[in-house]
Formats: structure tokens, sequence, C-alpha cells
């Protein structure tokens, strides 16, 4: 309300100025609104993202294999098999798989399905196998960066939206600072016509 109150007391002044002034304000509102959504999922999806090392309802924990030497390290085809053999739906060829993720001083391979996001971890050396746990994390990541609902949205509609809170962020300091100067320059003329005035004969 100050911005708008701030700008109608100058128009008689300065229209030109006003109106870039009303336009960048209005732009300003709208985007805020139509993003504020995209914002929120964003801000909070990332929130949950930096904390997924710390729960494991978010991201399971990594478990520690057996202790041995890279030479008893068991090839990729055994964990295969090793994780096939717990006749999991999400599991049960190369297809299925999205990823396999090793940790070489946990001694593990974390093997990710594509379906629902299960992750079973395998230890290399003796090829044990844990309890398959949900990664929420990567469903999380596929909302954060707008994957989860249509490819165009993670290509186009986030970057999108990064420029529009860069706009907003940019537009709201610009008002912010507007009117605090236009209010320096103003006493800054009347002090100097003060001064021009004393000092006239």
């Amino acid at each position: 309300m100050r911005m708008v109150v701030v700008a109608s007391q100058a128009a008689g002044r300065h229209p030109c100025r006003v109106t870039v002034f009303r336009t960048l304000w209005l732009f300003h509102r709208w985007l805020g609104v139509t993003a504020g959504l995209v914002f929120i999922v964003t801000a909070a999806s990332g929130f949950l993202l930096l904390q997924k090392k710390h729960y494991d309802w978010l991201q399971p924990s990594v478990v520690r294999g057996a202790d041995g030497p890279p030479e008893k390290l068991q090839p990729l085809a055994a964990v295969y098999g090793a994780v096939f053999a717990l006749g999991l739906p999400q599991l049960r060829r190369e297809e299925d798989i999205a990823r396999v993720d090793f940790r070489p001083s946990h001694r593990v391979h974390k093997v990710v399905s594509k379906h629902d996001d299960l992750e079973v971890q395998v230890c290399a050396i003796t090829l044990r196998t844990s309890d398959p746990k949900p990664r929420r994390s990567d469903w999380l990541e596929r909302l954060h960066d707008g994957s989860f609902w249509c490819d165009a949205m993670h290509d186009w509609g986030m970057p999108a939206a990064a420029l529009i809170l860069l706009y907003l962020a940019s537009s709201g300091y610009v008002m912010w600072l507007w009117p605090k100067w236009q209010k320096w320059r103003r006493r800054r003329s009347n002090e100097a016509r003060s001064d021009a005035g004393r000092q006239a004969p």
C-alpha cells in the first residue's frame, strides 16, 4: 500500500517514472502469486533433501559390509544374482535396475530399482543383502527438479521459475529502495535550496 501511495504522490511530477514503477509492481505481484506454489514445493522438498542423510524414512542408511581387500570383491554379476534371488517384483532382471552405487569404504553396493524407488544393499564381499527399503529422497528429487510432473517441466518450467525468482528478488529490492532514494533526493534538494537562500544577499 505504501508503494502505491508513494507512486500516486509522484504521478503529477514524473508520470513516466510512475508508469514504470507501477508496471514493475504489478509484474512483481502477479508473478509472485502465480509462481508461489512452485516456490513452496521447491523450498519444502529442498529442505527435506538436505535432511535425507539423517532420517532413514527419507533415505536408508548405508550398512557396513564385511571387511576385505579389493581382490575379494564380488563381480557385478554376482551382485545381480544376490538381488534377483530375493524374488522382489521390483527387481527381477537387469532392466528393473535404475543404478548401482558402490561405497568402497563400506564395502557395499546400493542397488536401486526403477519401480517404487526400492533399494537393496548388498555386501561386496559376502553378498549378504539388506532388507529392501524405499528411497523417498529419489521421489523428492524428482519433485524438486520438476521431472515428477513431466520432462517439459524439468527442462523449461523450473528454469523459468528460477528466472521469475530472480526477477522477484530484484524488483523487490528496487521497489524497496526507490522511495528511499526519492526521499533522499528531495531532502538534498531542499537542503541545497535552503543553503542558497541563506547565502543570498
